[in-house]
This record gives C-alpha cells, structure tokens and sequence, in this order.
C-alpha cells in the first residue's frame, strides 16, 4: 500500500530512491515532485523525511523536459544565491549571474549575456554609476531594515497606510534578497528561504542558529515585534540577579526527581512489560525478582545521572548568564 495515495500497488510501482528507504508509489512521486518544482521548493526532499532527492532519480521520475530544465535551473538558482560573490544583472527581463571575486577596488562588472552587456555596480548592485556614489539604502520607519524598499514603493502606488500594512507583512530574505510574505499574526518567526535555504529571524533579519531565540536579543520566538529596549534590559538584570535562586530552584527538584523517578519507572517498565515480552510464562518470584534487580540497579545509576545532569547543566547556565547575558548588558 502506498503511504501518500492509500492504495494498493504492486512492487514494481515502488521505485527506490538512493537517498533513503522511503517507499511511494511512482505516480504519487511524480506529483509530489511537480508540485514541489512548481513552487521551486528545489532540492526536493523525500515526502517523507527531510532527506534530499538525488537528482538521477528526479531525472528517472520526470518525463517532462520541461519539468526537467525547471529543476537544473532552480539547482543552479539555489547555488549562485548562497555564493556571496555571485551578483545578479539589473536589467529587465535579464536573469544572467555573473560571479565576481576580488571586484571590491573595481566595482564596474558587465553582464556576459549575449545581447545585453549591462554595466552595473558590484557593491549595490545597480546600473553602473561612475559620476557619484552608491545610491543610499531607503531608510525604514522605526529602525532600518530591508523591507524599506516596499515601503517606498507602497507608499507611492497605494499610499502610506497600505504601505505600512504591506512592510508589516513582506520582507526580505537577508542572504538573497527574495521577497518572503509572511501574515503577521504573531506565528513563528523562524523563516526558512526557499530560494537560498537561508534560515533567519522574521523580527531582526538576521541569519540565526538554534539559540537566537534564546539569547538576549529581545527577538521572541512568536510575536510581532521584538521586545523594548527598556524590557529586555530589565530582563536582563533579573537574569543576572535571579540566576543563583532559579538554578537552585532547578537543581533542588532536579536531584530528586532523576533520583527516585528513575527507579520507580524502571520497575513499573520491568511489571508492565512490553511489546514481545515473556512476563506472562515467568513464574510470580522470577517476576518479582526480575522487578527488584531493575529497581536496585537504577538506585546505583540515577545518582550518577544525577550528578552528570547537574554537573554538566548548572555550569553551562551560569556560563550563559554571567557570560553572554552580562556581555550583551555591557554592550
């Protein structure tokens, strides 16, 4: 049975995929692929499982050519955008790249597209201009972000209300520049590009790891905006001055808990039994044997995990607080 349509197929309609295990029928996977080059959500990821495709077996399952040159394009699109040195001619209706390394002492690049030859500039990224500087970014109400551009053009077609409205809900990818849309409902605000695969925040356009929304950024993990100036500092403070009774606090009902709950898990496992197990052909002392031996093992090691957890994890938030929360106060 395929998992994505529910239906029952013969083995010779799975075709197998050299990125993972993953089984679907071939006519679920070739809509699943055109859909996702479609949307140019390229690489395509197995419909199960974060793994990417392998191109030879994208190739295999497409029959379109067209599908096909769709996909190579995008490929290549995902590649040039992630290169820092790869910049995009101005022109209308021109989407040749041209990759330029070292043109920092001379910005003047030329596009290599037959019949189109534009000059443009390497630092802004606009038609070449050897009379005058860079052309200043647009400045953006309530603190310069990238977004100020639609703001601008907004503003000119549809008024500044609309203007407002649409800054609010379109930004830009800080890597690429794409714009990404986004309902500004207080949702997520870790974005994922689908034209570079940047991973940024949506509040301060910056690209993030794992722990932005945990540093003393003021950036929240949902919401619309990010915390003021005046909160964030407070909550600072009552980081560095709470820490030593919340980890206490922590530690206090960390050790009993891992210390008695272990055990008492372990036996209540060991009773109940599980899947395949042989509880039900044990005799009642082998059963409370087996019970006891689990019980009194775990009371050896839920110290040791104990001492490990509060080891490892007590020395890490006091690093975290006494030293990154109280540099960003200093900053």
């Amino acid at each position: 049975e395929c998992p994505l349509c529910l239906l029952p197929q013969p083995p010779e309609a799975f075709p197998t995929l050299a990125s993972c295990a993953h089984r679907s029928c071939r006519a679920c996977l070739e809509q699943y692929l055109r859909i996702a080059i479609s949307e140019s959500r390229v690489p395509v990821a197995c419909p199960h499982c974060p793994a990417a495709l392998q191109p030879t077996d994208v190739h295999r399952l497409l029959a379109e050519p067209a599908l096909r040159n769709k996909y190579e394009e995008f490929l290549l699109r995902r590649l040039l955008v992630a290169d820092p040195g790869t910049r995009w001619c101005p022109a209308p209706d021109c989407s040749y790249a041209v990759i330029a390394y070292g043109c920092a002492e001379c910005p003047r690049l030329t596009c290599g597209r037959e019949g189109c030859g534009t000059e443009f500039c390497y630092h802004c990224r606009q038609p070449w201009h050897p009379d005058g500087p860079c052309a200043p970014a647009l400045p953006a109400p309530g603190g310069a972000n990238p977004a100020a551009q639609l703001v601008h053009l907004e503003d000119l077609a549809h008024g500044e209300t609309l203007a407002q409205a649409e800054a609010e809900d379109i930004k830009v990818c800080p890597r690429c520049s794409a714009f990404i849309m986004k309902i500004n409902d207080g949702s997520c605000n870790r974005m994922n590009c689908t034209v570079c695969g940047c991973l940024f925040c949506w509040l301060c356009l910056q690209e993030i790891s794992d722990v932005h929304f945990l540093s003393p950024s003021g950036c929240t993990f949902w919401g619309k905006r990010p915390w003021s100036r005046t909160r964030k500092i407070l909550w600072q403070l009552g980081m560095v001055l709470g820490a030593p009774m919340v980890i206490s606090l922590i530690a206090g009902i960390a050790v009993p808990v891992i210390t008695i709950g272990i055990p008492i898990y372990m036996g209540r496992k060991v009773l109940a039994g599980g899947p395949g197990s042989r509880r039900s052909s044990l005799s009642g002392c082998q059963q409370c044997f087996s019970v006891t031996s689990s019980v009194l093992l775990s009371l050896f090691v839920s110290p040791i995990i104990t001492a490990v957890t509060v080891g490892v994890g007590v020395p890490l938030m006091l690093t975290y607080v006494y030293g990154v929360v109280v540099l960003s106060l200093c900053r």
